[in-house]
């Protein structure tokens, strides 16, 4: 039986970062495509994309107004 590797919060966060803004390096991308459980990236993405849309929304508010 093989156990399931939990990724670092801070490893994921700069994995899922660096895919967002488009920067991650391939051989980043191989490392973390070797993690057993994807369910902390696809948390930390979908956090980040909505914190993004956000911001975003945010700022042409404040420039609209």
């Amino acid at each position: 039986m093989t156990k399931k590797s939990n990724p670092k919060f801070l490893k994921v966060l700069k994995a899922v970062f660096g895919a967002l803004i488009g920067v991650q390096s391939e051989q980043q991308r191989e490392h973390d495509f070797t993690d057993k459980n994807p369910i902390p990236y696809i948390i930390t993405a979908v956090i980040l994309t909505v914190l993004f849309v956000f911001t975003l929304l945010l700022i042409i508010n404040w420039v609209l107004s």
